[in-house]
């Protein structure tokens, strides 16, 4: 991992955590777009299926608020980055 990803903060990880940013051994994808964007994604043992579905992730800060989730999809020829596809409830 290069030094700018371990500044940064995973998606999930508890707000009051002293070290939000990524750990050693798991692999990360980069959250791009929407209200999520710039936090990283543990994909960690995801399955190849799993990798190519479109993750929705609870979040309170999308356009639905609270019980809301945003959507992300791999972005192809980049995996490293997932482009925000929009908000659902």
């Amino acid at each position: 991992m290069d030094d700018r990803m371990l500044r940064r903060r995973v998606y999930g990880a508890d707000h009051e955590d002293p070290d939000p940013g990524p750990r050693s051994g798991h692999t990360y994808g980069e959250l791009v777009g929407g209200p999520l964007d710039g936090l990283l994604l543990d994909i960690t043992g995801w399955s190849a299926p799993q990798l190519a579905e479109e993750a929705r992730l609870p979040t309170e800060i999308g356009r639905y608020g609270a019980g809301g989730r945003a959507h992300y999809r791999r972005r192809t020829g980049d995996p490293g980055h997932w482009d925000w596809t929009g908000d659902s409830r």
